[in-house]
């Protein structure tokens, strides 16, 4: 078993291989011998039933849990977003998004700049209470974007928001990963949602990957498009969905 931040092999494109990755919970195991690799700009999403090893495969990929056995590699920069936005109340804005980074006036103009991107230009000041739920998501995105990640990791973070923010927030991320091209791994509960962004679409069931599905359109789709009702049917069938 062994998770490395190496480059991995001569493929520059590549930024994540998992090689018979297993992981178990008290003898119950929750993923059992994974094959992934995601590629610079790729966006995979991951659907399945709760308990089927989504999330745990997110964590794995982000170093927070070790397989018991397997081979992971992933770059040396990836970053975590989380379903809570998880700020700091007693920092203000941009003091959160620049957390942990060199406090130089270079970090500052950068996390000032991640804010803009987001559509947070003007906020640096604001204090984490006085943000509506997308504003602080859109902040833990500009944290997690200042740090010009390789690899994204995106665990259900639009759930708790209304259709309307989530929406908005689907279409920021697509534009922010076309325009970064860090590769990207999307754990979500609803088939829209990755239908709408992903390059590779990934089922998860019972510890492995029981389905994958690669669109033939240009991302961000319209779940409502006819030609993807098709898609949409599959999804549902492969989730035991009626």
């Amino acid at each position: 078993m062994s998770i490395d931040t190496a480059p991995i092999g001569t493929d520059e494109d590549l930024r994540v291989r998992v090689r018979g990755a297993s992981l178990s919970f008290g003898g119950h195991p929750v993923l059992e011998r994974i094959d992934l690799d995601v590629r610079s700009g790729e966006f995979v999403v991951l659907l399945g039933p709760s308990g089927t090893g989504k999330t745990s495969l997110l964590r794995v990929l982000a170093g927070l849990q070790r397989p018991d056995g397997g081979e992971v590699l992933v770059p040396e920069r990836s970053t975590f977003v989380y379903q809570e936005p998880r700020l700091i109340p007693s920092k203000r804005v941009l003091a959160n998004v620049a957390i942990g980074l060199p406090r130089t006036e270079a970090t500052r103009a950068a996390a000032a700049h991640a804010l803009e991107e987001v559509g947070l230009a003007g906020r640096e000041r604001s204090w984490p209470a006085t943000l509506s739920g997308g504003e602080a998501q859109r902040v833990a995105l500009a944290r997690a974007l200042v740090r010009e990640p390789q690899l994204l990791l995106l665990d259900e973070p639009f759930a708790a928001l209304d259709a309307i923010k989530r929406i908005e927030m689907q279409t920021l991320v697509a534009e922010l990963v076309d325009r970064h091209g860090p590769a990207v791994v999307l754990v979500t509960h609803d088939i829209d949602e990755a239908i709408r962004l992903a390059d590779r679409i990934l089922v998860l069931n019972a510890g492995g990957i029981a389905y994958q599905h690669v669109p033939d359109s240009a991302r961000p789709r319209d779940p409502a498009d006819a030609s993807l009702v098709p898609l949409r049917q599959r999804l549902l069938e492969e989730l035991h969905i009626r």
